[in-house]
C-alpha cells in the first residue's frame, strides 16, 4: 500500500487499489449459478463506493467489520455507468491503526465562524420572549457542541460533520433575504424557526464513524423532538422569570417546526398554516436540494457523460454543465453596437 491515500472521489475505472476503507454495510447473496458473493459499501471522507466480492463464503462474510475498517486489494470497474469495486483480498484493520480524519466527511467551512455568524444574525430577534428562548438554546453548551458536529442527514444533504450547522446557517441567511421581499412576515418568528427547525437532529442522528438514526430518532424523530424542546425551554424561562411564557408564541413556533417538511408524506405532522411556516418550508427544501445537486455534480466520476447517474431522491439524472453557457464571455450586451444602436 502506497503512502499517499487515494480517495474514492478520485478513483476511475480500471484502477488497481490496495487501501483501507470504512465498511458501511454488507450482504451475502447467491448468484444465478449458485455461488455466493458479497455486496458491501466502502466509505471514506470523499464518498461511498459500491463493492462486490465474487466466490465468497460465510467465513469471509463474517470477517467483514460493519462500521469498522478493512484493507482491500482489488480493481475498480464501470458497471452500468457507475463506478464499483471488485475485492480480490481483504483484511480487517483495528480502529487505532487508521487516521479517522480520512474517513469522516466534514464541512469545508469554518465551524466556529459559521456559529459566530449565526449568533450575529439571531441578535436581530427583537421580541423579548422569543429572544429569551433563542438565548436559552444558545446557552445549552452540550446542545450547541452537538449541533456543531452533527450531520444534517444520514445521506441526503449535508451528510457530514458540521452539516447541521451549515444547513441551519444557510436557511437563516435565506430567511434574512426573504424578509426583504416579504416584510409582512414576522421576522422574529421566521429567524427563530430557521435556527430551531432541525435542532432535534442532534438527538436523531449519531455522530460516530457512520451516520445512523438513534433509537430516539427512529421512535420520535427530529421534528417532534425539537417541538418538545421548545416547550421545555419555555417552561425553564417561565420558572426563572416567574411569568408564564406566551402560549401563542409557543404554538406558532411549534407549528412551524411541525410543518416544515411541507406535506404529511415527508413526515410533517401538520401542514403549513401560517405564512412563516410556508416560507420556512421552502427555504429548508431549497438549501437541501441545492446541496444535493452540488454533491451529485462534484462527486460524479464519469467524465464522459454530461449527466450524473440516476438519483432516486431527485428522480432525475442531473445535467452537470448548466453553469457554462455557449457564448459566455466578457462582452457587455448592453453596450452600444457598432451601428450606434443598443
Amino acid at each position: 500500500m502506497g503512502t499517499e491515500r487515494r480517495y474514492i472521489s478520485t478513483l476511475k475505472p480500471n484502477e488497481s487499489i490496495d487501501d483501507i476503507f470504512l465498511v458501511r454495510d454488507k450482504d451475502l447473496r447467491t448468484a444465478a449459478n449458485g455461488s455466493s458473493y458479497i455486496m458491501c459499501t466502502l466509505v471514506d471522507r470523499s464518498g461511498t463506493l459500491p463493492t462486490r466480492m465474487w466466490q465468497a463464503n460465510e467465513a469471509i462474510y463474517k470477517a467483514i467489520p460493519v462500521d469498522g475498517f478493512m484493507r482491500v486489494r482489488g480493481r475498480t470497474e464501470s458497471y452500468r455507468g457507475s463506478l464499483q469495486f471488485i475485492i480480490e483480498a481483504l483484511q480487517p484493520i483495528a480502529t487505532d491503526k487508521v487516521d479517522l480524519a480520512d474517513f469522516m466527511p466534514a464541512t469545508t467551512h469554518d465551524v466556529e465562524a459559521m456559529w459566530a455568524e449565526l449568533v450575529e444574525i439571531l441578535r436581530e430577534v427583537r421580541n423579548p420572549p422569543l429572544r429569551r428562548l433563542v438565548k436559552k438554546f444558545m446557552e445549552d453548551h452540550v446542545l450547541v457542541a452537538a449541533m456543531k458536529k452533527s450531520p444534517a442527514a444520514v445521506e441526503m444533504h449535508q451528510a457530514y460533520i458540521g452539516g447541521l450547522l451549515e444547513h441551519t446557517l444557510h436557511v437563516t441567511r435565506l430567511a434574512v433575504r426573504v424578509l426583504e421581499f416579504y416584510p409582512q412576515l414576522n421576522a422574529d418568528l421566521l429567524l427563530a424557526s430557521a435556527f430551531l427547525h432541525d435542532i432535534g437532529k442532534t438527538a436523531e442522528l449519531t455522530r460516530d464513524l457512520t451516520f445512523r438514526y438513534t433509537d430516539r430518532g427512529q421512535l420520535v424523530g427530529h421534528i417532534t423532538i425539537a417541538a418538545v424542546w421548545v416547550q421545555q425551554k419555555a417552561d425553564l424561562i417561565a420558572e426563572e422569570t416567574g411569568e408564564p411564557f406566551p402560549q401563542k408564541t409557543i404554538d406558532l413556533l411549534q407549528h412551524i417546526i411541525l410543518s416544515h417538511h411541507g406535506i404529511h408524506e415527508y413526515g410533517s405532522p401538520k401542514l403549513p398554516a401560517i405564512p412563516e411556516a410556508m416560507a420556512l418550508h421552502f427555504l429548508d427544501n431549497l438549501d437541501a436540494k441545492m446541496n444535493m445537486f452540488e454533491r451529485l455534480i462534484t462527486t460524479d466520476t464519469d467524465g464522459d457523460s454530461n449527466f450524473t447517474n440516476y438519483y432516486r431522491a431527485l428522480d432525475v439524472r442531473v445535467y452537470k454543465h448548466s453553469n457554462a453557457l455557449d457564448g459566455d464571455g466578457p462582452a457587455d450586451l448592453f453596450a452600444p453596437s457598432a451601428n450606434g444602436q443598443g
